[in-house]
């Protein structure tokens, strides 16, 4: 989705909160992947789906704002043979999470036991568990952030992914005491 359609977007849901929400969300996300000790984003869905359409919006984000950690590896269910290599990382890579690992849930439907299980040690492990998801009850305590679209059919879910992409390469507000502290620190102008 092209910017001039974001924008439309955000402007049709003006008022609804979720470009807020939205926005809180992808910055969660972007905090985590770009904090000092981030070792990389995983991207997981369900069996039942696969957000391979948030993986190509994150990789296009990250490419266009320079921040290769926002790209994510998309972990399949099933790969199939022959799949090309950046569609070829399996559900196994899940247990390789480890602390300054960040792992995106990206659910429109509950997710089945075993996931949640994969998820759990992920989260054990160290690793940052974000959800984007239905109101799964199983993910209420399980997510370390959580954004919830309550009966998410496919168009709004999908609209709130790219809302969520769009929303991780916005710049962060930066406070008066950063602004202040940069000046402070930062050398003085020469003019002669």
């Amino acid at each position: 989705m092209d910017a001039v359609r974001v924008s439309a977007l955000r402007h049709s849901l003006a008022g609804t909160g979720w470009p807020e929400r939205a926005g809180a969300f992808a910055a969660a996300l972007r905090g985590s992947v770009t904090r000092r000790s981030a070792s990389g984003l995983l991207l997981v869905g369900t069996p039942r789906y696969e957000p391979w359409h948030l993986a190509a919006h994150l990789s296009d984000e990250a490419a266009y704002a320079g921040l290769p950690e926002l790209a994510p590896t998309l972990l399949r269910h099933s790969v199939p043979a022959g799949a090309p290599e950046h569609l070829a990382c399996g559900l196994p890579r899940l247990a390789g999470a480890r602390a300054g690992a960040t792992v995106l849930l990206v659910a429109p439907g509950p997710a089945d036991a075993p996931l949640l299980e994969r998820l759990d040690d992920a989260r054990r492990a160290g690793a940052v568990l974000l959800a984007l998801d239905d109101g799964d009850p199983e993910l209420a305590d399980l997510a370390h952030e959580r954004l919830t679209v309550p009966g998410a059919a496919p168009e709004p879910f999908e609209l709130v992914q790219h809302l969520v992409s769009s929303a991780t390469t916005a710049a962060p507000a930066r406070s008066r005491l950063s602004r202040l502290a940069e000046r402070l620190t930062s050398s003085p102008v020469l003019r002669w």
